[in-house]
C-alpha cells in the first residue's frame, strides 16, 4: 500500500512539474509575478492619488473645534466677557469652512500637471510590461531553438551510430580498414559532444524563462511549439515605417511627451504664485460658562449653546509682495525642468530611431543569412546522400563520407540558429511597432 501511494505521489508530482507552457501562459505568468512591473504599477497608483488630491484641493475645507476648560482665579467669563475671580467651567464649539476662489491659475494648472504625470506614469508601466513581454518572447524562442538543436544533434549522432553499426559488421569480416571504423567512432564522439552542448543551451534558456516568470527552475519545464514558417516570412515594413509607428504608439515616446507636457503646466502653476489669491470663509460658533445667569437663575447648558450661537463670513485677499525670491526661483526651477523634459523627449526619439535602424540592419542581415543557409543545407544534403550511397557501395572513402556529413551537419545547425535569429530580429522590430501581441 505504501509503495502504491509513493508511486501515485511521484507520478502526479512529475505530471505537475512537466507542465507545458504556451507563449501566452508564459507572458501572463511573467506579468503577474514580475516585481519590477508591480513596482511600476504602484508608482502609477501614486500618481493617480496625486491627481485626485489636486482635484480635491478646489473643494472647500471643513473643520470642527471642541474645547472644554476649567479656570481658577482671575479669568474672563466667556458669557459676560467680564473678569471674574472664582472657579469657572467653560466650553466652546465651532465649525469653520473656507474655499480658495482664485489662486492665479495654480490649482487648475496643478491638476493638468498631475494629469499629464499620471498618463506618463501609466505609459511607463506599459513600457515595463512591453519590455518584459519582449524578453519572454525572445527567451521562449531560445527554448525552441535549444530543442531544435538537441533534436538535430541527436539525429546526427544517430546517423553516425547507424554507420558504425554497419561498418562493425564489415570490420568483423575483415572487409575494411580498421581506420575507417575508428574515424566514424571519432565522428560519433563529436556528435555526442554536440548533443551535450545543445542540451546545455536548452537548459540555460529554460532557466532564463523560469526566472522571467519568477518560477522555480526545473528540467521538466516544456513549451508549446510554434509554427516558425508563418512568422519567418520576409519582413515587409521599412525603418521609417517602424519609426512612424513608434512615434504614434511606442509607450516610451508617449511617456516623455506627457512628461514634457506635465513640466509645461508646472511652469504655469509656479507662475500663479505671483498673483493675489482670493478666498471665502465662514464659521459657526457657540459657548458655555458655568457662571452664566439671568433673572431666573443659572442658565442651563443646552440653553447657553442655543443662545450663544454666532456666525461669521468673510472674504480674504492675499497679495504677494516679497517672498525672499522664493516664487521667482520656483518658476526658474520649473522652467529648467521643462527645458530638460524637451531635451529628454528629443533624446528618446533619437535613441529609438537609432535603435530601430540598428535592429532593421540586424534583421536584414539575419534574413540574408537565413536564405543563404537554406540553399546551403539543400546543396550539402544532396551531396551527403550521394557520398553515403558511394560509401555504402564501397566506391567512396570514409574521409569523403565524413567530410560530406560534417558539412551537412554544420549547415543544419547554422540554419536552425539563423532561422531563430531572424525571427528574434523581427520581434525586436515588432516591439517598436507595438505589434508583439498580434504577431506572436
Amino acid at each position: 500500500m505504501f509503495r502504491l501511494f509513493s508511486f501515485c505521489f511521484f507520478f502526479f508530482a512529475g505530471a505537475v512539474q512537466a507542465q507545458t507552457y504556451t507563449l501566452q501562459q508564459c507572458i501572463d505568468t511573467a506579468l503577474a509575478n514580475n516585481i519590477g512591473v508591480q513596482q511600476a504599477g504602484l508608482l502609477t497608483q501614486s500618481a493617480g492619488v496625486q491627481l485626485s488630491q489636486s482635484k480635491f484641493n478646489r473643494l472647500p475645507d471643513l473643520s470642527a473645534d471642541v474645547f472644554h476648560g476649567l479656570s481658577q482665579g482671575r479669568s474672563i467669563d466667556p458669557n459676560s466677557n467680564s473678569y471674574v475671580n472664582q472657579s469657572l467651567n467653560y466650553a466652546s464649539y465651532g465649525v469653520n469652512s473656507g474655499i480658495t476662489v482664485f489662486y492665479g491659475g495654480t490649482l487648475r494648472n496643478t491638476i493638468k500637471q498631475n494629469a499629464a504625470s499620471f498618463e506618463a506614469s501609466g505609459l511607463e508601466t506599459q513600457q515595463a510590461k512591453d519590455n518584459l513581454v519582449l524578453n519572454v518572447i525572445i527567451t521562449y524562442l531560445q527554448v525552441l531553438n535549444g530543442e531544435d538543436l538537441v533534436r538535430s544533434s541527436a539525429q546526427q549522432a544517430e546517423l553516425s551510430q547507424k554507420a558504425i553499426d554497419r561498418l562493425q559488421v564489415l570490420d568483423n569480416q575483415g572487409a575494411i580498414k580498421p581506420s575507417e571504423l575508428s574515424d566514424l567512432k571519432g565522428q560519433l564522439m563529436n556528435d555526442q559532444l554536440a548533443v551535450a552542448t545543445a542540451r546545455n543551451v536548452l537548459e540555460t534558456a529554460k532557466l532564463n524563462l523560469a526566472q522571467l516568470m519568477n518560477k522555480p527552475y526545473t528540467k521538466e519545464l516544456t513549451v508549446q511549439r510554434i509554427a516558425l514558417e508563418e512568422i519567418a516570412a520576409e519582413y515587409k515594413n521599412t525603418p521609417s515605417g517602424v519609426y512612424q509607428n513608434a512615434l504614434q504608439q511606442f509607450a516610451q515616446i508617449k511617456a516623455v511627451e506627457f512628461r514634457k507636457q506635465s513640466a509645461e503646466y508646472g511652469v504655469k502653476a509656479a507662475k500663479g504664485n505671483f498673483y493675489p489669491s482670493v478666498s471665502i470663509g465662514g464659521g459657526l460658533a457657540t459657548n458655555y460658562s458655568s457662571l452664566a445667569q439671568n433673572a431666573s437663575g443659572k442658565i442651563p447648558y443646552n440653553g447657553q449653546l442655543k443662545n450663544n450661537i454666532s456666525t461669521s463670513v468673510g472674504v480674504g485677499l492675499s497679495i504677494p509682495i516679497f517672498s525672499r525670491m522664493q516664487v521667482r526661483n520656483r518658476v526658474r526651477q520649473a522652467d529648467i525642468l521643462w527645458n530638460n523634459s524637451k531635451l529628454q523627449e528629443d533624446l528618446t526619439k533619437v535613441t529609438v530611431r537609432q535603435q530601430i535602424e540598428q535592429a532593421y540592419l540586424n534583421m536584414t542581415n539575419a534574413y540574408e543569412r537565413y536564405t543563404l543557409l537554406q540553399s546551403q543545407v539543400a546543396a550539402y544534403t544532396q551531396s551527403f546522400k550521394a557520398a553515403e550511397v558511394r560509401y555504402a557501395s564501397g566506391v567512396g572513402t570514409s574521409y569523403d563520407y565524413l567530410i560530406a556529413k560534417d558539412r551537412m551537419d554544420r549547415a543544419n545547425i547554422n540554419l536552425i540558429g539563423a532561422q531563430y535569429d531572424y525571427v528574434l530580429r523581427k520581434k525586436v522590430l515588432d516591439y517598436y511597432g507595438q505589434s508583439l501581441i498580434d504577431s506572436k
